[in-house]
């Protein structure tokens, strides 16, 4: 039986969901591997919406549910209906939405919460030993959840000041590579953080899946 991933989607796009470039980046890496993707995300409103040609505030109401839906061509299922015999390992794609709706970083830095049933997933995977692979701004969801884990964001300094305010460590990291946490299990990689374009972006995910295929052995 295929190794299964919770893909874990906030919404559609780079500025108030999930960024496309690197989920896609991400499901080609790990189809190639071999592993199955089970998308997920949490039914509930996006905290803010974008109109993508002006990048001005759109003034409408969008779902995170529904929007990731268009990355899964439809088959999404939500995180309470999620259970946790469906996956081996999580994987965080990054874009706004990581940080806009189902974490609050983007507007409380270092003071974040995580959406609550994104928390639940990711504390169960993290208690049974399940690998959580995160890309881009996503990695402050691990650094908000579990204290002291190594992860990375490239080198930004301001983001790496707030991960390391929440008690976790950053790790410098060139864009197509990943930083692996061995002991929590945790894998990350720098994506838009750093990438000039989707080339850089995939580079990152096959080594952050190469890096998954490792911790499961």
């Amino acid at each position: 039986m295929a190794r299964r991933a919770a893909f874990v989607l906030s919404g559609c796009g780079n500025m108030d969901g999930t960024e496309i470039h690197e989920a896609v980046s991400a499901l080609i890496a790990l189809d190639r591997a071999g592993f199955d993707v089970v998308y997920t995300a949490p039914d509930i409103p996006q905290s803010v919406t974008k109109e993508y040609l002006s990048g001005e505030d759109a003034g409408e109401t969008r779902n995170v549910l529904r929007e990731g839906a268009r990355i899964a061509r439809g088959n999404v299922t939500p995180i309470s209906e999620l259970s946790d015999d469906d996956y081996d390992l999580v994987v965080l794609p990054g874009g706004f939405g990581a940080a806009l709706n189902i974490s609050t970083f983007g507007t409380e830095g270092e003071s974040c919460s995580v959406d609550p049933e994104v928390g639940a997933l990711l504390e169960r995977a993290h208690d049974a030993g399940k690998p959580i692979a995160a890309m881009c701004i996503a990695p402050v969801i691990p650094a908000r959840l579990f204290p002291g884990v190594r992860v990375t964001v490239g080198n930004d300094p301001d983001v790496a000041h707030k991960i390391e305010a929440m008690g976790a460590e950053h790790v410098e990291c060139a864009v197509d590579d990943a930083v692996t946490d061995g002991e929590m299990r945790v894998v990350t990689t720098p994506a838009y953080m750093l990438a000039g374009g989707p080339a850089e972006v995939y580079a990152g995910a096959v080594r952050m899946v190469e890096e998954l295929e490792g911790l499961l052995g």
